[in-house]
């Protein structure tokens, strides 16, 4: 589950140059916080620092302790 969720995010992403990354990061978490007005959403905000994950070290141990945290609750409720 975990190397599925990886693959879809470096294909999605990976494409990209570095700077691109880091904008359309940017933008996103800048959209999230102002997920109050109707086109835009709160649910940009975490999507902004998954893209930022990408390229900064900090974001992604970050991203990389919460996706261990889910896959360890996931396997305890689901009896895997």
């Amino acid at each position: 589950m975990a190397q599925d969720y990886f693959r879809r995010i470096q294909h999605a992403v990976g494409g990209y140059p570095p700077a691109v990354r880091l904008a359309i990061g940017v933008l996103l978490i800048l959209g999230g916080m102002l997920g109050f007005l109707p086109i835009l959403g709160f649910w940009m905000f975490p999507l902004g620092l998954l893209v930022l994950s990408y390229d900064l070290p900090f974001v992604r141990r970050w991203r990389r302790r919460l996706e261990v945290h889910w896959l360890r609750r996931w396997r305890r409720r689901s009896g895997r």
